[in-house]
């Protein structure tokens, strides 16, 4: 079978459908891979906060302030959009915010805590509701025997985004660079062109994708936190998908501080410069869109679980690679690691996500799992930030309890029914 196959396809779905849909993830892969992974976080800390004793924990502070807003608001969105039939337009919406807050980055300068802190917080809200409605579009499109593969086609393609929005950056970054420009006219310009790239990416997604839901009076108005009580109420009716909302907080938490702080542990712990960072990340993408494309396949052959609980171990084999490097030589050798396991674990709990939700509330159950891993957000950052403020900046130390995250997210795993969840889901 061949990639886009027609026959993993639900009934009713074009080609095209899924490539729009996939656009999607190549558009906001920039955002995460250039403000959250490679450049903003380092340069926050560095010049936003003036390399404060507090400059890293604040920066993980922001981040988790994004994620409990989202937390709390997702599930009545997600509710909102199965009762409207509005998973497309809230999409646009949150895109547009995303975009415009990413260019707000750019025009805060050092010391300008206050501003740079409220772009921070609105784009990542943004992003993290535009995460969660694109994939509640993944069940509709993809059987769900082949949903590790579409989500794979979705996350591998995502990844190429993530890379040219950072090739582009980092193109500049050492041409400024050689011109003597400083990182605070240089780092802006980076986020212009993410901002510009996301925009541009995502436009096929609203040409292509279709809105396949229908209005739904029936199902409880959205007001208040009133929705996300509901929601957890109705999802005790399925406890293989509140089993795997655990794990995937858990593994989630240390994801997230690969993402948030990978940078930082890089020029804090081993002296990375701005364009090493930039250049080791551009390779984590490369290593991810293979784990994603790859995994896609491995994990519809062997299984959700069993794929994820082999990323898992991965993931603790590159947290204790980080953890005793000295030098950029085994660093590197983490950072492939760890993209080949992100591609994966990123691609698998998509999928499972997707084969435990009940198919006429799927706003609503990728509402929770945007809850599950927006809390992952908040634990996972605020540990290790809390960790380097408490040991004195110990980055080592931080990195090290990160990998507890995945031996929990393991354990949890294994307690997991996969044919009892999907069976539930059906009914």
């Amino acid at each position: 079978m061949g990639l886009f196959d027609q026959s993993l396809l639900n009934d009713g779905v074009k080609k095209r459908e899924v490539f729009g849909w996939s656009t999607y993830d190549f558009a906001n892969s920039g955002y995460t891979t250039v403000v959250l992974t490679a450049v903003y976080n380092a340069y926050f800390v560095s010049v936003i906060a003036e390399n404060s004793p507090s400059a890293t924990l604040l920066w993980t502070l922001l981040i988790a302030v994004s994620s409990l807003i989202v937390m709390l608001t997702m599930p009545m969105i997600g509710a909102h959009a199965d009762r409207h039939a509005a998973k497309k337009r809230l999409l646009l919406i949150s895109t547009a915010g995303c975009v415009f807050s990413t260019i707000g980055l750019g025009l805060a300068g050092r010391g300008e805590l206050w501003g740079a802190g409220l772009a921070v917080i609105v784009s990542n809200c943004c992003y993290s509701y535009g995460e969660s409605l694109i994939a509640a579009f993944l069940p509709e499109l993809a059987r769900r025997e082949s949903l590790g593969r579409v989500s794979g086609w979705g996350w591998a393609f995502g990844y190429f985004g993530g890379m040219l929005s950072l090739g582009l950056s980092l193109a500049y970054v050492l041409h400024a660079q050689a011109a003597g420009i400083p990182a605070t006219e240089f780092v802006p310009i980076t986020m212009y062109i993410t901002a510009g790239i996301y925009a541009l990416a995502a436009a096929p997604t609203f040409v292509l994708l279709r809105e396949r839901t229908v209005p739904n009076a029936a199902l409880p108005k959205a007001s208040g936190l009133a929705p996300l009580w509901a929601s957890w109420q109705r999802a005790r009716a399925y406890p293989e998908f509140l089993r795997f909302l655990a794990c995937g907080t858990s593994y989630q938490a240390g994801i997230s501080v690969v993402i948030a702080l990978a940078a930082v542990y890089a020029e804090q712990a081993l002296g990375f410069k701005q364009a090493q960072t930039m250049a080791l990340v551009f390779l984590v993408n490369i290593a991810s869109a293979v784990g994603a494309f790859g995994f896609g396949y491995f994990q519809d052959r062997v299984g959700h679980k069993h794929a994820l609980a082999i990323t898992l171990g991965g993931w603790v084999v590159m947290v204790s690679m980080a953890y005793l490097a000295q030098g950029p030589g085994l660093f590197w050798v983490a950072a492939v690691i760890a993209g080949l396991c992100m591609g994966s674990s990123q691609s698998c709990g998509r999928a499972l996500a997707g084969s435990f939700a009940p198919p006429a509330s799927l706003g609503e159950f990728f509402g929770l799992w945007t809850f599950a891993t927006r809390l992952a957000a908040i634990i996972g950052p605020l540990s290790y930030g809390l960790i380097t403020w408490i040991s004195g900046g110990n980055h080592r130390l931080a990195i090290l309890g990160t990998g507890l995250f995945f031996v929990i997210g393991w354990l949890i795993l294994r307690g997991i029914d996969m044919e009892r969840g999907m069976a539930r889901a059906t009914r």
